[in-house]
């Protein structure tokens, strides 16, 4: 069920952002940082969470913990371009 809600938040915030950057403006140029700079951040957190997990033998139990971590940011991010 998290995977999907992941997948339709993902959905929302990816056609907000791209009607954001479609406009050009100075606002495009602030979310397009903010996106790269999230992405980036929140992949060595990911990158962190899988060295933890195969440094203590529970690789098979951080996938859920990743797709949490992800709806986490995609739903702030869905609530914050809804405004």
């Amino acid at each position: 069920m998290s995977m999907a809600r992941l997948g339709l938040d993902s959905q929302v915030v990816i056609a907000e952002r791209m009607s954001r950057l479609a406009r050009g403006d100075f606002a495009a140029g602030v979310e397009a940082v903010r996106m790269v700079t999230e992405k980036t951040i929140t992949l060595g957190e990911v990158n962190a969470r899988l060295v933890s997990a195969a440094t203590n033998g529970r690789l098979d139990k951080v996938g859920p913990e990743i797709v949490a971590l992800y709806g986490r940011k995609v739903r702030a991010n869905r609530r914050r371009l809804a405004r």
